[in-house]
C-alpha cells in the first residue's frame, strides 16, 4: 500500500508479484519447501516458480514437486495420488526428466506454474524448463513440458521440489503470485 502511494496505483489483478526466493541452494539440500507463509488466497489466483540452473547431487535425476494440504507439514506421496498424461501412479508431479550433475552440465531453468492450488478441487500444475546434459562431449539444450494433477479436491497451501534421487546441489527457485483478478 505504501508503494502504492507513492506510484498512484495498486497493484491490479493478473500481476505476477515476487513472494519469495529459495537463496542460493546449498549441496545437500534434500527439498525446497514454499509453505502457508508463501500461499495466500487472499492475494493470489495461481502461483509461478522460476528455476536458475537448479542442479541435481545425483546424475540423471528427476525433478519433482509434491503438493501439502496442511502448510507444509506433510506432503501427498502415496503412489497415485498424481496423473500426467503418460502415468496416473505417481508419488508427485513430474517437473522434470532426468537432469545431469557433471561440471559441464548448467542444470535446470524455467517456470513451474500451479494453477488455483487454493479452490478445494484437483490442483494442476504445467512445467515449462530448459537444461543441458552432458553426452559423451555433446551438450545438447533439452526442453522439458510437464502437464500434471493431484486428484484430490483439497485446498493446497504448501509445495515442495525435491529430486527422486538424492539431494539438490545447486540452484535458486523463486515464487512468485499472480494476483487476484
Amino acid at each position: 500500500e505504501t508503494l502504492a502511494t507513492y506510484m498512484g496505483t495498486k497493484i491490479t489483478g493478473g500481476s505476477m508479484v515476487f513472494i519469495r526466493s529459495s537463496g542460493a541452494i546449498s549441496d545437500g539440500t534434500a527439498s525446497v519447501v514454499f509453505d502457508d507463509d508463501d500461499f495466500d488466497a487472499t492475494k493470489f489466483d495461481h502461483y509461478v516458480f522460476m528455476f536458475q540452473h537448479v542442479k541435481p547431487a545425483t546424475d540423471s535425476a528427476i525433478m519433482l514437486g509434491q503438493t501439502s494440504t496442511n502448510g507444509g507439514t506433510n506432503f501427498a506421496t502415496t503412489n497415485g495420488d498424481y496423473h500426467s498424461p503418460t502415468a496416473s501412479d505417481q508419488i508427485a508431479m513430474l517437473v522434470t526428466d532426468g537432469v545431469g550433475n557433471a561440471s559441464s552440465d548448467a542444470g535446470v531453468s524455467g517456470r513451474v506454474e500451479l494453477y488455483a492450488p487454493h479452490v478445494a478441487l484437483p490442483t494442476y500444475s504445467y512445467s515449462s524448463l530448459i537444461y543441458m546434459q552432458d553426452n559423451g562431449g555433446m551438450k545438447p539444450h533439452v526442453a522439458a513440458q510437464a502437464a500434471n494433477i493431484r486428484l484430490a479436491a483439497e485446498d493446497v497451501d504448501g509445495f515442495r521440489f525435491i529430486f527422486n534421487s538424492g539431494n539438490i546441489a545447486s540452484g535458486e527457485i523463486v515464487m512468485y503470485g499472480i494476483a487476484n483478478a
